[in-house]
């Protein structure tokens, strides 16, 4: 009796276990830490900042939770946030008005992620290349665009759009929170979310079962990088200002939040909720080694080393609950 008892709480805790991610437990512990070191980190002013900082990571990251759904990889994530911001800047500078300023450049964004589609999907070519590619080009055309200076002095109404809020919520948290809800129908109550889970699955089967499977690829990027695109006017909106290299090491950030929170590089297997969690620590890990007056060189160190801390986890709590079930 006592060896059933045993044995139901041992499965209990490994299903606990396996319900949380690596980067979930990493969260709440450096939560704890950083709260206890200073104080300031839980103001409310901190964490609405934290907050702020989240949504726009998180809004790299979403999309590209479907990309590496479908085995795939966008390393001109972070270009095209950065080109993205100076076509905005340019084009409210030669006076277009903030739609058509935003019409250009989510038309440039669609472009790009029907390049990198296209060449992936249809031509069967390595993301990593291709992307890798793309970024150099969208970084080539910012600078020559901007002679490699920040772009200023538009209107400040995308400055103030951004400090805006929508019912006492910051725009760009209530922004971030409607795209994941978005996000999440698409993905979990569409049968184009259940195609995009199939490709990184198994391809070829769903090209046999009728599925334009290429289309549904192309349209992942082609999503993806809208997304980003638009993304770019809240990140000018913060600064209200454009770089062209603002963005860059960007994709490895939301990249690597896409990996905390559990998803896998293979066979589909990922989900959504991961990305926030993983978009949640990279930022408190951040804001938390700024107060803490940290050099912004060694916060780089700091998220590789949470990412092989989080890939570890992950690694023994599988076993974990491989032995308890």
């Amino acid at each position: 009796m006592s060896m059933m008892i045993q044995l139901q709480r041992r499965s209990g805790m490994g299903q606990f276990l396996s319900a949380i991610p690596g980067a979930g437990l990493l969260l709440i512990l450096m939560l704890v830490l950083f709260t206890i070191v200073n104080p300031r980190f839980v103001s409310q002013t901190n964490l609405i900042n934290v907050g702020l900082q989240t949504s726009l990571l998180l809004m790299l990251a979403l999309p590209m939770t479907l990309i590496i759904m479908t085995e795939g990889l966008d390393l001109s994530a972070g270009a095209l946030l950065g080109l993205s911001g100076v076509i905005v800047a340019e084009a409210l500078l030669a006076g277009w008005g903030v739609f058509a300023a935003c019409a250009a450049t989510l038309a440039v964004s669609i472009a790009f992620g029907a390049l990198n589609g296209i060449l992936i999907a249809y031509l069967s070519l390595p993301a990593f290349v291709v992307t890798l590619g793309t970024m150099g080009l969208m970084q080539g055309i910012a600078l020559v665009l901007t002679n490699g200076d920040p772009v200023g002095g538009f209107t400040p109404a995308i400055e103030t759009f951004y400090r805006s809020q929508l019912w006492f919520i910051p725009t760009p948290i209530a922004i971030a929170a409607a795209l994941y809800a978005a996000l999440w129908l698409l993905l979990y109550r569409t049968r184009l979310g259940n195609y995009v889970i199939a490709i990184g699955g198994n391809k070829d089967a769903l090209r046999l079962a009728g599925i334009r499977a290429n289309l549904v690829h192309l349209a992942v990027y082609v999503l993806g990088s809208a997304i980003i695109g638009l993304s770019a006017v809240l990140l000018i909106g913060r600064t209200n200002s454009a770089h062209p290299t603002v963005g860059i090491g960007m994709e490895f950030e939301a990249i690597a939040a896409v990996v905390l929170g559990g998803t896998s590089f293979e066979k589909g297997q990922g989900w959504l909720f991961g990305a926030v969690l993983g978009a949640l620590a990279i930022t408190v890990l951040r804001n938390g080694l700024n107060i803490l007056s940290i050099d912004s060189s060694l916060q780089v160190v700091c998220i590789g080393i949470l990412l092989i801390l989080a890939l570890l986890i992950d690694q023994a709590r599988k076993q974990f609950v491989r032995r308890t079930a």
